[in-house]
């Protein structure tokens, strides 16, 4: 599974190509701005797109979605607590398939109310959830506090700690990180009471 991490915008938020390289099906994680860098991309690696796939309804992940459906003829899926247009609905433990590679669903709650990480082939793409070095905001409409606690120490903290993570903003020091890493040095993954998190957040 070889992933294309396009910086865009300028809100530093990342879109990805993940692409299978035995069969050349590929999805689109987070369509934004700057659709011109996939379209390349695609156009480059002779991609067929099975999937456009956003991490949650912000308008800074989904920017993309008309736009790529247009030149992809691809379907988008999205979490099935998502109030935004999509074709295809998912829930936590679905798996997405291109290929013969495959992402498992993670319903993470908090930053939003439809967030989700998908895993697969050692790889987390986190979105908004987790940040190299932070997490997401929690002060927009559907964001918790409670909900992204429970996310991080019951979900994320329990993976693998060598999932290489690929996260829905440039915001750390580095474009890529490791969940082992980030429980180490990431500030909001460290081992707390969920009302001390809650004091934290703010």
């Amino acid at each position: 599974m070889k992933v294309h991490q396009i910086q865009v915008g300028n809100m530093q938020n990342f879109s990805y190509i993940v692409e299978d390289e035995d069969t050349c099906e590929a999805i689109i994680i987070d369509p934004s701005w700057d659709l011109i860098e996939l379209e390349m991309i695609i156009k480059k690696n002779n991609l067929k797109i099975k999937y456009i796939v956003n991490t949650h309804h912000h308008f800074d992940h989904t920017l993309g979605n008309e736009a790529m459906v247009e030149s992809t003829k691809a379907p988008v899926i999205q979490h099935e607590s998502s109030e935004l247009k999509h074709d295809i609905t998912v829930k936590d433990g679905d798996f997405i398939e291109f290929g013969n590679s495959k992402l498992k669903i993670l319903h993470t709650p908090g930053h939003s109310q439809d967030s989700i990480c998908l895993v697969g082939d050692g790889k987390i793409f986190s979105g908004d959830t987790l940040f190299v070095g932070n997490c997401g905001r929690i002060d927009l409409p559907g964001g918790s506090a409670k909900d992204l606690y429970h996310s991080l120490f019951d979900v994320l903290y329990n993976l693998d700690e060598n999932l290489v993570m690929y996260s829905g903003h440039n915001y750390g020091h580095s474009e890529t990180s490791t969940l082992g890493q980030e429980k180490i040095t990431n500030h909001v993954m460290q081992k707390r009471t969920e009302q001390q998190f809650i004091d934290v957040m703010g």
